[in-house]
């Protein structure tokens, strides 16, 4: 086995998104001085990044705040117009504002691509003098002999799917720190270890998701209204018994984000995520905008949903999590770029304060404490409730509900109740038999399209001959559990057709992973009813690359 060269840092941060850059950024502003690296898995920065997106400045202000005025791409859209709508089949009802808490407001955002934003954030960090190493996942956690974290080890390249080495092949690079930092993004693979070895979430509720589903579409410019923002709940998920709801944002260049955000914790087997997004560009109100368009990419991302009550504690000896490898999203109002930022901005503040006083590997409780006393914390307590009412009470019930927890927590400092439980998602289905099949109708090619013509537009593609990053601790179950008594609930959750039952007419199934076709959104590793499947990372850049998501 080649052994594996090592680089030494003050700090590492896994992963280029909106939390990692800002604590590198902060760390350099801080301390010039300091060695910071990015691992960015993707082929670039942003490749990976996918958003609604409507940014709430609040984070960028503090980190940079001449941001407008030096070429920011998220600076050319701010919100104008907000609406939001209940959707019936044919119809739609607008809802006012005005009976909202006023943080629901878009009042002061913009609107744009959340990837872009990083690219831009990634120059600033670079003039700083921040190393980012993109196309090299972070594939291992480093531990010292005493149990903190000593840093990370980049994916081996050149490796083939049964194991062994191909002429290109390169062992990964170890990176030490005196600190790593997490930022993952949703789900993280090794976020994922580090909950479990140091029992991060052993005072708080379990994270429960979301899968968004995305596309952007050039339209004609009379149909463009820029800086408009719309929110649509209702239909078609009220159909199956099943929440979440679409927005559709006019940014720049004619062209429109639209998306569908689905709730994974759907009891019914038979829902099918990607379909249901399908069939929601159908509605007149949405194909009006859309007509006379043309889809120009797609892409999907599992999305934090469990609120407050959700975070882990954040340190742990040797590093910290921040972004949504913790978990800050604020679900009513579809937000989690500003407290992410944040969350890695004070992550920064207690590593520099650390290091200055010849700390190292040690917890930061300091961090943790600072997150749960800043706005951070004010902003996701006031909406704690909304998530796990409608998944309660469900959308008509629970919407009024989280509506008048949210008036009284902004209004009083309390709510209808303490911050409600939450079930993991991949223990809400239930057996194919108790449902009706789900009858989708056929894409027209035009507004509504099918699973692979949608991958091919997410520019995703990984070197085949490579060990399978989605693995399968029982390779008997998705025939012997999930297909027989859910119906193999897997070939329809995956928004890019990466899991298929084959042999079924002649009475031998059996599961294909493509894994080819992974967009890395992470809802197998979420949903999957026994836990069976773990995605982990490939090999480096492979995945989607997103323009402009």
């Amino acid at each position: 086995m080649s052994e594996r060269e090592s680089m030494p840092y003050d700090v590492v941060i896994v992963g280029g998104g909106p939390a990692g850059l800002a604590a590198a950024i902060r760390l350099k502003q801080i301390n010039a001085d300091l060695t910071v690296c990015i691992l960015e898995k993707g082929s670039e920065i942003g490749a990976h990044i996918l958003s609604g997106a409507t940014v709430d400045p609040k984070a960028l202000d503090e980190l940079l705040p001449e941001w407008r005025d030096q070429g920011c791409p998220m600076a050319e859209v701010p919100v104008t117009d907000n609406w939001h709508w209940v959707l019936s089949h044919k119809s739609h009802m607008a809802l006012p504002h005005w009976p909202m808490p006023p943080f629901m407001s878009n009042h002061g955002n913009y609107t744009g691509s959340l990837g872009n934003l990083c690219r831009w954030l990634a120059g600033q960090a670079e003039e700083l003098g921040v190393e980012i190493f993109p196309g090299f996942p972070a594939s291992e956690v480093l531990y010292n002999d005493d149990g903190s974290v000593k840093g990370v080890a980049t994916q081996d390249m050149g490796v083939a799917r049964d194991g062994s080495h191909k002429g290109d092949y390169q062992p990964g690079m170890e990176l030490h720190a005196k600190y790593t930092l997490f930022a993952e993004g949703a789900r993280g693979h090794l976020t994922k270890q580090l909950k479990a070895k140091y029992d991060l979430e052993a005072d708080c509720q379990p994270q429960v998701y979301g899968i968004g589903i995305k596309e952007l579409w050039d339209i004609p410019e009379d149909q463009h209204f820029p800086g408009r923002v719309i929110h649509t709940q209702g239909w078609p998920l009220n159909e199956t018994d099943t929440w979440g709801g679409g927005f559709l944002y006019h940014q720049a260049n004619n062209q429109v984000a639209l998306g569908f955000v689905v709730a994974l914790d759907y009891k019914n087997p038979w829902v099918y995520p990607f379909e249901e997004f399908q069939r929601w560009k159908t509605h007149p109100e949405i194909r009006k905008i859309l007509e006379g368009g043309r889809r120009v990419s797609y892409g999907a991302r599992a999305i934090n949903e469990g609120g407050w009550q959700s975070v882990p504690r954040l340190d742990f000896p040797g590093g910290a999590l921040i972004g949504c490898s913790a978990g800050f999203v604020n679900v009513p109002r579809i937000k989690g770029s500003h407290t992410a930022m944040k969350s890695g901005m004070l992550a920064a503040d207690a590593i520099a304060t650390a290091i200055a006083a010849g700390r190292a590997n040690d917890t930061m409780p300091e961090y943790d404490q600072a997150v749960r006393d800043s706005w951070i914390a004010k902003e996701l307590k006031l909406v704690q409730n909304a998530e796990p009412m409608v998944a309660k009470w469900g959308e008509g019930l629970g919407t009024l509900l989280a509506g008048a927890d949210m008036w009284l927590r902004t209004l009083f400092g309390f709510g209808l109740w303490k911050g409600m439980k939450h079930h993991r998602d991949c223990e809400a289905i239930q057996r194919a038999d108790l449902y009706q099949p789900v009858h989708y109708p056929k894409p027209d090619g035009v507004i509504s399209f099918d699973r692979l013509s949608s991958v091919f537009l997410s520019n995703t593609n990984h070197e085949e001959d490579q060990p399978c990053h989605l693995q399968l601790a029982d390779p008997a179950i998705p025939v012997e559990v999930n297909l027989k008594l859910y119906a193999g609930p897997e070939a329809r959750y995956c928004p890019a057709g990466v899991y298929e039952f084959v042999g079924q007419e002649e009475g031998e199934p059996r599961l294909q992973i493509n894994a080819q076709n992974c967009v890395h959104c992470k809802t197998c590793d979420i949903k999957d009813m026994t836990q069976n499947i773990t995605w982990v990372t490939p090999e480096g850049g492979g995945g989607p690359n997103y323009p402009n998501m």
